[in-house]
């Protein structure tokens, strides 16, 4: 249960970033962005529906991200997202501020202190 708490923290600080990388490869419906992150993170994050719609229209609220509606690959209606010019930029200020984190984080899990 803490595992399952401590991913869905670190999802939650990273999701903006995770739905961004996964758009630069082209439009994508949710259902199809959520599927993207759980294979390509081979099966470690699950991004739930509760978390990823209200971040799509944060998204398009920044205007990172336009929509408009289409037909799925099972002919349903869909709503299909893309990055915009603004976002791809976001999308490399993104990118490098998580890198900038992860490796002062690798920093400090791997800091020894030198001996006196």
């Amino acid at each position: 249960m803490a595992d399952s708490k401590a991913r869905t923290a670190l999802l939650q600080g990273s999701l903006d970033l995770l739905i961004l990388r996964t758009l630069a490869a082209g439009a994508q419906h949710g259902y199809a962005i959520a599927k993207h992150v759980y294979r390509a993170s081979d099966e470690f994050l699950s991004v739930e529906e509760g978390s990823l719609y209200p971040a799509l229209h944060r998204l398009e609220r920044r205007g990172w991200v336009a929509s408009e509606w289409g037909t799925s690959e099972s002919n349903r209606r869909a709503k299909y997202y893309q990055l915009t010019p603004k976002g791809k930029k976001q999308l490399q200020v993104e990118t490098d501020a998580w890198l900038e984190m992860s490796r002062a984080i690798d920093r400090v899990l791997n800091y020894r202190p030198a001996e006196a």
